[in-house]
Parts: structure tokens; C-alpha cells; sequence
């Protein structure tokens, strides 16, 4: 686990602009990894799980409770987006949560993610909002939107 831990610290130190504070420290992450209820994937350049000592290039952690999972964190490396590697992770993760019997996934994001699009794609619609959740690093609030897929 430690390994994969490092692996996800280096693609999440990459991946998430600092301006709007959603990436998790180390202390973060390996609490949740440690949880029986968090699940993670990691892939690497080429979409398949990266073997041991290689570095991944994507990855996201769910969180699961009855019949349903949340999507906790999803980030590609900035080089190696756009070629389909969050969607990938979706799909993967969507068969996992049905193996382990959730009816749904959902996730919760700001407003004006540019995420959504991969959300949206992969069967993802909004079905919550919450005014003024998220601040940015301007001060500026900004609402969280929920998402749910049925699985």
C-alpha cells in the first residue's frame, strides 16, 4: 500500500491546481486508504493497472456504504490527459461498486469544473447543488453540484 500511496501522492501533487485547495495531503489519503470501506484504482499511461515500481498515471478513490459509492478523488498526470484514462476509471470503477452491490455512484464537485464533461459522458447527472459550498483561492464561493449514475 505504501507504494501505491506514493504513487497516488505523485499524480494528485500533479494533477489538482492549487488555487482551489481539493487536493488531499498524505495524511489525507492513507487515512482513507486504511478505511475497509475506501476502494482505489490506479492506472497507468496505457489504462492498465501499472505493475509494481512503475508510475501511474491516473487514479481515484471511492468510498463505499450501503448500495451506494462515492467517488472521493479522481486525477490523470496534466501530461496524459485526453486519452481517455478518466473515463477508464469511471467504467472500472463502476464495475467494481456493482461487484460489491451499489446501485449508484455519485460525486460531488464546484460548479464550474471542467470535469463535468467526463462526468456527463460517462452517464453522470446532477441531482443536488449546494449554494456557495466551495471558496477559491480568490475568496470567491462557488456551488457544489452533486452527481449520480445508476449502476
Amino acid at each position: 500500500m505504501i507504494d501505491d500511496l506514493d504513487r497516488i501522492m505523485a499524480v494528485m501533487q500533479d494533477a489538482f491546481d492549487p488555487h482551489w485547495g481539493e487536493a488531499w495531503n498524505r495524511r489525507q489519503v492513507e487515512s482513507s486508504l486504511v478505511s475497509p470501506t475506501t476502494h482505489y484504482r490506479l492506472l497507468d499511461a496505457t489504462g492498465e493497472t501499472p505493475a509494481e515500481g512503475v508510475d501511474a498515471a491516473a487514479f481515484a478513490m471511492v468510498r463505499a456504504a450501503p448500495g451506494e459509492e462515492e467517488l472521493l478523488l479522481i486525477a490523470v498526470h496534466p501530461d496524459l490527459r485526453g486519452r481517455g484514462l478518466a473515463g477508464r476509471l469511471i467504467e472500472r470503477l463502476s464495475e467494481d461498486a456493482r461487484a460489491r452491490g451499489a446501485e449508484r455512484l455519485f460525486l460531488e464537485m464546484r460548479e464550474n469544473n471542467p470535469a463535468e464533461t467526463v462526468y456527463r459522458r460517462y452517464g453522470f447527472e446532477p441531482i443536488g447543488r449546494r449554494p456557495k459550498y466551495y471558496t477559491d483561492g480568490n475568496g470567491d464561493k462557488i456551488d457544489a453540484i452533486t452527481f449520480a449514475k445508476s449502476l
